[in-house]
């Protein structure tokens, strides 16, 4: 065989052996291509086995049997007596855990996680409100109590253990609607630096039976695991009125949400660092258990704003706004008894909102005053009739009626 015929075998050699190997190398990325498709059909089989795989049922584990079975009590209302698989950590099985049953055989094939209420979650303030105490007039020593009794414990709790005294538990705010009791929560949730779980006692009163309850549990119980923590009830004269012998299945439900709130108020389990605030207009309705000391350890009336408090909410309302040199705050404070701090507040914005129309950037005092004859004398007000104009034209039911 001559030079030029072994030249052209071993090009003919080389061409092959490179074919070869581009064969093997798409063989491999064939063989990757495969076992990728291989792996995500697996995960749809387990997809598909999941969706057609019965639901389980929960249930909550009452007690373990010396022969290894359970005892479960399951959402659906009977008690059972149960296996338990294998695979479960028998550690874990304490009375009140959450347990997961098998549909077919009713057996526990997990325990579940101790998950937080959503509804109860939701009580919780994440953004604290802007409000600090010098955005609240004419109520220093209203304050002074409020921050003695929320305040004080939580920051300085060494305090009540030198003197040999328990803290106090709660506060009520009552007094007429407007004159600052929601704004005084605010200004706590504010200033401490403490989880705050805000709730209109509204939201208690549920449907079905023994709801209401298992709620107000929930939310002492979330209280406890973030304490320190402050729990404001608005307006809680929805669930804490008067209990009568005869009523409606409703109103037995709403009072045994009443009675789950004074157990937890003053009950076995110590609230520790939890602080309770109560406010409500009525507090003639209240049921005396939840008036008496050891739940709500300070009842403070929120008064009618007096000449001096006025003149303070005033300030408070026009300290940015561009006054004229005419505009006399003590003066629109006598002009204003009988007024609440909610009332002044809207003289304020409407002697703004017309400085605005009659196309000025200041205010002046025929602004407050056409304002006033709006406000306080045209506009309709409800509460007028019970509270008059001012303290002097009410009567002594009037005044009874928001007294212990």
């Amino acid at each position: 065989m001559s030079i030029g015929d072994n030249e052209e075998a071993g090009d003919i050699y080389s061409k092959v052996d490179l074919k070869i190997k581009e064969q093997e190398s798409e063989i491999l990325l064939l063989r990757e291509i495969v076992e990728k498709y291989k792996e995500e059909l697996e995960y749809y089989k387990a997809q598909v086995e999941k969706l057609m795989a019965p639901p389980l049922i929960e249930a909550t584990l009452l007690e373990v049997l010396p022969d290894g079975r359970a005892l479960v009590k399951s959402s659906s209302g009977p008690i059972l007596v149960v296996q338990v698989l294998e695979t479960v950590d028998k550690n874990m099985l304490r009375p009140g855990a959450s347990v997961a049953l098998n549909q077919r055989g009713s057996a526990i094939v997990e325990v579940l996680p101790k998950v937080e209420d959503p509804y109860v979650k939701a009580f919780e303030v994440i953004e604290r409100p802007n409000t600090s105490y010098s955005d609240i007039g004419g109520l220093d020593e209203q304050i002074l109590e409020l921050r003695e009794t929320v305040e004080l414990p939580l920051k300085n709790p060494h305090i009540f253990r030198v003197m040999g005294i328990e803290p106090p538990k709660g506060i009520l705010l009552y007094g007429p609607p407007g004159c600052g009791k929601t704004l005084l929560a605010k200004a706590v949730a504010h200033e401490v630096n403490a989880t705050f779980i805000r709730i209109v006692a509204s939201e208690l009163a549920q449907k079905f039976i023994g709801e209401g309850a298992r709620i107000v549990k929930e939310v002492f119980n979330l209280a406890r695991k973030k304490a320190p923590t402050i729990i404001l009830i608005d307006e809680i004269d929805a669930i804490a009125s008067k209990r009568l012998d005869v009523g409606t299945s409703g109103e037995r439900e709403i009072h045994r949400t009443l009675t789950q709130l004074l157990a937890e108020l003053d009950g076995f389990d110590p609230l520790d660092n939890v602080k309770v605030i109560a406010t409500t207009n009525r507090i003639d309705i209240l049921d005396p258990a939840i008036l008496r000391p050891g739940r709500f350890d300070r009842i403070v009336e929120i008064p009618l704003p007096n000449l001096k408090g006025r003149y303070e909410i005033f300030k408070i309302h026009t300290r940015r706004m561009p006054l004229s040199s005419d505009v006399d705050l003590i003066e629109l404070s006598r002009l204003t008894d009988g007024a609440t701090g909610a009332d002044i507040k809207t003289l304020c914005t409407e002697a703004a909102l017309r400085a605005i129309r009659m196309g000025r950037e200041i205010v002046y005092r025929e602004d407050f005053v056409e304002v006033i004859k709006k406000v306080l004398k045209e506009r309709y007000r409800p509460s007028t009739s019970f509270y008059g104009t001012g303290i002097a034209n009410r009567n002594i039911e009037d005044l009874n009626r928001y007294h212990l």
